[in-house]
């Protein structure tokens, strides 16, 4: 072999390797929005993560952020778009018209309680029947009730095995609150009016100068609490501007608390700021967190993105590196003969989402050479036959169905007609060469200039 062959299977060798890369990426785990802040909470066999959300257009060159997001998947690498579920205007007492930072959610009795922070407002909680909402301000009234509600955000909550519910919040500092049964409202027998004051020491959060040039800890905001095991645990984002994400532990939801160190260092392309959660789900353990990469460095454009890691036998958590690949395995296929909402999406390029009170949410803005991926998809035995909703207000155009890949093996192209409106739906359909097992399906658009159409669902038939 001569030198020219060898630079050629080289360079083959790399081209290769780079779309094998590129065909696994999975963060950030959203494409169509850009999200920050993940709280992911856990219910009924379903991980739902809640975000905040960076506007497209960025004001003031600073945070941009008017609304609360949910998404939500049952193994890890499709995630069903369901929305904006809370926004600023749930509120009626304010008139604050930015400022939505970063939530979380939990469940008791039924009800999910959304607590969300509101930048020079402090913190509020929502309450829904549904972890999709809609929800509703049960208090209309700040719930934590400080003279600090510039520092009150990123609030963090859990509920103990005795039934206890904690709230912790703070930037730069750490506060916590006994919540009452009805989670709207807080023990005010403890701490000042209820409110207790975390001895912020460099044996509980690690040590580092001080904004103010005086010694200081390491924590700095984005707190996230949570019990495993017998050991309780304290995340959160450290170390001022850039932020990295480290934690503490304790054995008791009050502390004191004993400093572990780092999980993830500051990398290239996580964001300034970040926030993390973390939850066990079907026996895997997954690290949440938000970087600027689908932004190209924008630090107020930021994205959701996902790590599964192993606990150390000592309960500590290991060091963890961001990655473009994020979750390799799925913990479940999905099935194809169930309807598929069309915003179940692993990832995707070009696109948006959108949401009416008739449709609910669907995937818009479709031009030609846009796609979605959905992974691990199980044919069993075989599919004939593929059905969507679409509309169409245009001469509508194609969507190719191809397997495990953009460029994959095409297994037919459905014609999309103009429906007449882009909220008049039709179910149209074509026959399929027969696909068996499990593979990834690629749907790529295709057709003219400009919008093609838009898509609610779809589903394939045996």
């Amino acid at each position: 072999m001569n030198n020219r062959e060898m630079n050629v299977r080289l360079q083959l060798t790399i081209l290769g390797m780079l779309l094998a890369v590129f065909s696994i990426a999975q963060n950030p785990i959203v494409q169509t929005y850009f999200t920050a802040d993940p709280a992911p909470m856990v219910y009924n066999g379903t991980v739902y993560v809640y975000t905040s959300h960076d506007e497209d257009v960025t004001e003031k060159n600073f945070f941009t952020m008017r609304d609360w997001r949910c998404y939500s998947s049952t193994d890890m690498v499709n995630w069903t778009d369901h929305g904006a579920v809370a926004s600023l205007k749930n509120f009626t007492w304010m008139d604050k018209t930015n400022g939505a930072w970063a939530p979380q959610c939990i469940e008791r009795n039924g009800k999910f309680y959304l607590y969300v922070p509101i930048h020079g407002e402090g913190i509020a909680v929502l309450v829904s029947d549904s972890p999709t909402g809609p929800f509703s301000d049960p208090i209309g009234k700040r719930l934590i009730d400080s003279d600090h509600i510039w520092q009150d955000i990123d609030p963090t909550v859990a509920i103990d095995d005795n039934g206890q519910a904690w709230l912790y919040w703070g930037n730069p500092k750490l506060w916590f609150v006994k919540l009452n049964k009805d989670m709207v409202s807080y023990d005010q027998s403890v701490g000042a009016n209820g409110i207790v004051s975390v001895e912020m020491t460099p044996e509980a959060f690690g040590s580092k100068e001080g904004r103010d040039g005086k010694p200081g800890t390491t924590y700095t905001e984005g707190p996230w609490f949570y019990k495993r095991n017998n050991l309780y645990y304290m995340v959160y984002a450290a170390a001022g501007i850039p932020e990295y994400i480290a934690y503490s532990t304790a054995s008791s939801p009050e502390g004191p608390w004993t400093y572990k160190g780092n999980i993830m260092e500051r990398a290239p392309h996580l964001a300034f700021t970040n926030h993390a959660g973390i939850i066990d789900f079907k026996g895997n353990s997954y690290f949440f967190y938000h970087d600027q990469d689908l932004s190209k460095g924008e630090g107020f454009k930021r994205s959701v993105s996902l790590e599964q890691f192993r606990y150390n036998s000592d309960g500590t958590i290991p060091l963890m590196v961001p990655t473009k690949d994020g979750v390799k395995q799925s913990v479940a296929n999905l099935n194809p003969f169930k309807k598929v909402e069309a915003e179940t999406i692993a990832w995707s390029e070009g696109l948006k989402t959108a949401s009416n009170s008739e449709t609910g949410v669907f995937v818009t803005k479709i031009e030609s050479g846009d796609y979605i991926k959905v992974r691990s998809v199980d044919f069993g035995k075989g599919a004939k036959t593929f059905e969507a909703s679409v509309a169409s207000v245009s001469a509508g155009g194609k969507i190719e169905i191809r397997i495990d890949g953009k460029d994959g093996n095409l297994i037919e192209a459905l014609e999309v007609a103009s429906t007449g409106g882009d909220q008049i739906w039709k179910t149209v359909s074509c026959k399929v060469s027969k696909i068996k097992g499990v593979h990834d399906v690629y749907f790529v658009f295709k057709g003219g200039e400009g919008e093609l159409f838009s898509f609610d669902w779809w589903k394939f038939k045996k």
